[in-house]
């Protein structure tokens, strides 16, 4: 008796080495990935805008990509799903809800409130898939191709329009300058290597954690695991609320969480096609359509001075702390 309950707290202590050694090396990894790409895309003369909308905004949601795949590898398809679903409304409640408390978050950028409308129709979009119970391959590539499809609008749209938008002006202060091509290839090489690695630890240790106490795939990946792969866009948003880049703090969860409904909720239909737990494609999915409508209605409907301010941030911290009790209870 003795020796299994040592055995089974050495299983433990390992797993949440796993998980934390996994979420420091995402973390670090996906920082280095985007500095390495967003270097490399400057030294190549893209424009500011245009590597913002790309590959910084692409960037910041690389750990959950790579957690996506590598569940959905695992034959762990309601992880991965729940992973995606987690991380949006954790990005939403948790992430803008913290930020907002340090003050309010003014909204200027015309991209952005462009951005925000699109966010929630890709999120009725993949609502529509999920509704049946059933993500198929046929709807992960349509995910993907409309994800696609929006980076093309989204770039088309940057080059083309002449008027000063400040998100691009933002963007442009956060791209590293000066960084020899060699020294970015080298940590773009970095970021690659590392984040499936280290999303595979964070994966296994999450998941031993959460086995011992009896939570289901889709809990990991909506609890432990989003918040996990949510922590870059919260060093983003409060460094860009402190620098006063308000467009670009909110523009990275927006964006995010496109590329989180679009392209990472494709990967799971693409790799591992299959049933999906009620519980996301009803309880979770609304969460997400509930508190991304609630952004819009913060943002959109705040009148002509655009902010998210403190009380919206109380109250999204509220709504996450109760859905975080509800789903550990239920």
């Amino acid at each position: 008796m003795r020796g299994r309950l040592t055995f089974e707290m050495n299983l433990m202590l390992f797993n949440i080495f796993l998980l934390i050694a996994g979420l420091g090396a995402l973390v670090w990894s996906a920082d280095k990935f985007v500095y390495g790409a967003a270097a490399f895309a400057r030294n190549l003369g893209l424009p500011p805008m245009l590597i913002g909308l790309t590959i910084v905004a692409m960037g910041s949601s690389a750990p959950e990509m790579f957690v996506a795949a590598t569940a959905s590898m695992d034959g762990m398809t309601d992880t991965a799903i729940g992973n995606v679903l987690g991380s949006n409304i954790a990005n939403i409640t948790l992430i803008l809800g913290l930020t907002a408390l340090l003050g309010a978050i003014a909204v200027s950028s015309q991209t952005l409130l462009r951005e925000i409308p699109l966010m929630l129709a890709a999120t009725a979009i993949a609502g529509y898939f999920l509704h049946d119970g059933f993500l198929s391959r046929m709807e992960g590539f349509m995910l993907m191709g409309l994800f696609f499809m929006l980076m093309g609008y989204l770039i088309w749209h940057g080059l083309t329009n002449k008027k000063q938008d400040p998100l691009a002006d933002e963007s442009d202060e956060e791209i590293p300058t000066g960084v020899p091509t060699s020294k970015a290839i080298m940590w773009l090489v970095v970021g690659i290597v590392l984040l499936p690695l280290s999303a595979d630890w964070m994966v296994q240790g999450a998941v031993g954690i959460a086995k011992a106490y009896h939570l289901s795939d889709l809990v990991i990946g909506l609890t432990i695991i989003a918040i996990g792969t949510s922590l870059p866009e919260l060093a983003a948003c409060v460094a860009g609320v402190l620098k006063k880049e308000d467009d670009l703090a909110i523009g990275n969860i927006v964006g995010s969480n496109l590329f989180n409904i679009l392209a990472v909720l494709a990967l799971p239909g693409i790799i591992a096609p299959g049933e999906v737990d009620a519980a996301a494609s009803t309880r979770d999915f609304y969460m997400v359509l509930a508190t991304s409508s609630a952004l819009a209605v913060f943002i959109l409907l705040s009148g002509r001075a655009r902010a998210l301010k403190p009380w919206h941030g109380v109250v999204l911290l509220f709504t996450f702390i109760a859905y975080q009790a509800f789903l550990f209870l239920a």
